[in-house]
């Protein structure tokens, strides 16, 4: 009798544990409920950088899927950047796609990482991948993470071993009009 006790106890506990979401889940699902908004956004770090000095920043949670959340982040006219989010294995990868003005990619794209794990629901890290060292050798240190409350989301770099760090934060509380197609869209090509 105490043997199907136990073993009861261990299905139910595994069928509620299967229902739940894990942390990359949670994250992927709060990302997701932001998708066709678009939100401006503030350097959080001290030397942000020629590029975006004085620049208004506008992120803008443009494209949603099932597996695939595209995030482009504009800096003033520059459309050239976005975010690539994509969901494998209860795991979320980030790539940063660069284009011309033109469409075409960028010399310098596709790079990025792979969280090493499934994360906390409001914070995702990415270390650089094998693809972003051979691509930009001094990027091979580079993390980056992205937080992700009600009210923020906020892009994060840092250099590990350097004084190389870049942050970003988006006001979740107030979205900003659509700021259109970023470089390189197919709907925009007509």
């Amino acid at each position: 009798m105490q043997k199907i006790y136990v073993i009861s106890i261990f299905l139910f506990s595994l069928s509620f544990m299967q229902g739940q979401q894990s942390p990359a889940e949670k994250f992927w699902t709060k990302l997701q409920g932001h998708c066709g908004e678009a939100y401006r956004g503030t350097i959080t770090t001290e030397n942000p950088g020629e590029d975006f000095a004085g620049k208004e920043l506008i992120m803008h949670v443009r494209s949603c899927d099932k597996d695939s959340i595209k995030i482009p982040f504009f800096v003033g006219e520059d459309k050239s950047r976005t975010w690539v989010l994509s969901f494998e294995e209860d795991k979320i990868k980030l790539k940063h796609d660069h284009r011309h003005a033109d469409g075409t990619e960028d010399k310098v794209t596709q790079y990025g990482g792979i969280a090493s794990n499934t994360g906390l629901e409001d914070l995702q890290v990415f270390p650089a991948d094998m693809e972003t060292a051979e691509l930009l050798p001094a990027a091979a240190s580079n993390v980056w993470f992205i937080g992700l409350d009600e009210d923020s989301f906020t892009y994060n770099l840092k250099r590990i071993g350097s004084n190389t760090s870049f942050s970003v934060e988006f006001d979740l509380s107030e979205p900003v009009e659509d700021p259109g197609a970023p470089w390189g869209w197919e709907e925009d090509k007509k």
